[in-house]
C-alpha cells in the first residue's frame, strides 16, 4: 500500500503520454496527406521567423492590449510548467518538493510561479469578459457559433481551474509547512497563497494534507488533460506555431507561385525552335489536376497551417472582403479546411488507413464559390496573422481548379481571360489599337 500512489501516478502518466503519442500520430498523418512541398532553402531566415514569431511573440503585439495579455498567459504557461517536472519526479518516487534543496533559487522560482499564476487568472478574467460581456465583433461571426464559442470558453476555464488548483495546493503546504507535519519541509517562498492560508485556519493537520494531495493530484491531473485536450482544441497552435513560423512564406507577399506545367508549356510556346506539331515525348509526364478542389490537393505545409489556427479572428477583420459585408472569412477557410482535414482522417481510421470515397469534398461541402471569388487578393489576412498562417494560398489553389479544371470563372473574369487571349489585353479593343490612348496624352 506504501507504493501504491506512486503505482497510480506512473499509471495515469503512461496513459495520457500514450494517448497524447497517439495523436500526434495522427495529426502527422493528416498533415501529410498533402503534397510535397520544397521548403528546405533559406534555413537561417526560417529560424528567425521562429524564434521572433513563434517564442518571441512579435507579431502579438501590433494590438498592444489583447497582444500583453497574451504574453501574460503564454510566459505564464511555459514557466509554470517548468513545476510540472518536480511534480512528476515527486509522483514517480514518492518525494516532495524535490528540488527544495536548491535552498534561495527555489523560494525565488516558487515565488515567481506564483506571481504569474495571479496575472494568469486576471488575464484569463480579462479574456473571458472580451469574449462574453464586451462581445468583441471577431468572436461573434458565423463561424464561431456553436463548438468554437465554447471551445474558447472552455480553454479559459481550465486554466483558471489549474492556476486556482496550484495556489491552493501552495497555500495548504504552507500551513503544514508550519505545523512541522511529516515530509512537509520547509521549502518555498509564498507571495499569493499566503493571502489565502487564513482561510485554512482552524483545518486539521489531516484536512489539510487531504486539501494539498487533492489539489496536488487535481494539478498535475488536468495538465495532463490539458496536453490531450490540445488536439481537440483551437489550442493546438501552443505546440505547432513553431514548426508553422518555421515553413511559412518567404516569398513577397504579391509573389504567387506558378504552375509548373502551365510555366514549362508557355516557355514552349514562346521557343521559336519549337515545332507546335510535334507529338509529346514519350516520357512526358501528366500534368495532373490543376489546383485544388480537397484536402488531398493542398500541399502540407497549408494542411499544418489550418492546425495551426488560433481562431483570433485577425485575419477576418482585417479582411476588406468580410468588412464590406462579403461572404468571406479566412478564419472560416482555416477552420474549414481543418474540418474536412479531421473527416478524412476519420474516414481512413475506419477504413484501415484508406481513404475511401465519401462523395464529399473541401469545395462546395465546406468552402463555396461565393467565397473564394470574394477575395481579392491583397493578403491583409496573411499580414495579420500572428503565427505566420496563409489562407490566399489555399484559396488560389482553389481558384485555380475552378478556373482550369471547371472553367467556372465568373463571368467577367472569362471576358477578361478571352480579351487577353486574343487581343493581348485585358480590354475588348482590336491589338492594333492596344496604344491609342498614348496619342491622346
Amino acid at each position: 500500500m506504501e507504493y501504491l500512489p506512486n503505482i497510480l501516478f506512473v499509471a495515469l502518466l503512461v496513459v495520457a503520454i500514450g494517448y497524447f503519442a497517439r495523436n500526434v500520430k495522427k495529426l502527422r498523418r493528416n498533415i501529410l496527406l498533402g503534397k510535397q512541398v520544397d521548403v528546405s532553402q533559406n534555413k537561417g531566415q526560417r529560424w528567425k521567423n521562429m524564434v521572433m514569431i513563434a517564442l518571441g511573440q512579435q507579431k502579438m503585439v501590433v494590438r498592444p492590449i489583447a497582444g500583453l495579455l497574451h504574453i501574460v498567459v503564454y510566459v505564464g504557461f511555459v514557466i509554470i510548467n517548468i513545476e510540472v517536472l518536480e511534480i512528476v519526479i515527486d509522483g514517480v518516487f514518492g518525494t516532495h518538493r524535490v528540488f527544495a534543496g536548491l535552498g534561495a533559487p527555489y523560494d525565488v522560482l516558487i515565488g515567481s510561479f506564483e506571481v504569474l499564476a495571479l496575472l494568469v487568472i486576471v488575464t484569463v478574467v480579462a479574456f473571458w469578459v472580451r469574449r462574453n460581456v464586451i462581445k468583441l465583433k471577431r468572436f461573434f461571426k458565423p463561424e464561431m457559433q456553436g463548438w468554437p464559442k465554447k471551445d474558447g470558453n472552455l480553454i479559459l476555464y481550465i486554466e483558471l481551474i489549474l492556476m486556482g488548483l496550484f495556489l491552493t495546493m501552495n497555500a495548504a503546504d504552507q500551513q503544514l509547512q508550519q505545523m512541522g507535519a511529516e515530509h512537509y519541509v520547509q521549502a518555498g517562498a509564498f507571495p499569493v497563497s499566503s493571502h489565502i492560508a487564513p482561510l485554512l485556519d482552524g483545518m486539521s493537520q489531516q484536512a489539510l494534507i487531504v486539501l494539498e494531495r487533492s489539489a496536488w493530484w487535481l494539478h498535475i491531473a488536468g495538465i495532463l488533460f490539458f496536453l490531450n485536450y490540445l488536439y481537440y482544441s483551437k489550442h493546438l497552435h501552443i505546440l505547432l506555431a513553431f514548426p508553422n513560423t518555421y515553413y511559412g512564406k518567404l516569398e513577397p507577399q504579391g509573389q504567387f507561385r506558378n504552375l509548373e506545367a502551365v510555366t514549362n508549356e508557355v516557355k514552349l510556346m514562346m521557343d521559336p525552335d519549337v515545332d507546335p506539331f510535334a507529338a509529346p515525348a514519350e516520357d512526358a509526364t501528366e500534368p495532373g489536376k490543376f489546383g485544388a478542389s480537397d484536402v488531398q490537393d493542398l500541399n502540407w505545409v497549408q494542411l499544418l497551417n489550418a492546425y495551426t489556427c488560433t481562431e483570433c479572428g485577425r485575419c477576418t477583420s482585417e479582411c476588406p472582403a468580410n468588412q464590406t459585408g462579403k461572404k468571406l472569412s479566412p478564419r472560416k477557410i482555416m477552420m474549414d479546411t481543418r474540418d474536412r482535414l479531421e473527416e478524412v482522417g476519420r474516414n481512413m481510421d475506419a477504413n484501415n488507413g484508406v481513404f475511401q470515397e465519401d462523395g464529399k469534398q473541401l469545395l462546395d461541402d465546406y468552402i463555396t464559390r461565393e467565397e473564394l471569388w470574394a477575395c481579392t487578393t491583397c493578403n491583409a489576412c496573411v499580414e495579420a496573422c500572428p503565427v505566420s498562417i496563409d489562407p490566399l494560398a489555399i484559396i488560389m489553389d482553389m481558384r485555380q481548379y475552378l478556373v482550369m479544371e471547371q472553367s467556372a470563372a465568373p463571368s467577367e473574369l472569362n471576358n477578361m481571360m478571352g480579351n487577353v487571349e486574343n487581343n493581348g489585353a485585358p480590354w475588348p479593343f482590336n491589338q492594333m489599337d492596344r496604344l491609342n490612348w498614348a496619342k491622346e496624352s
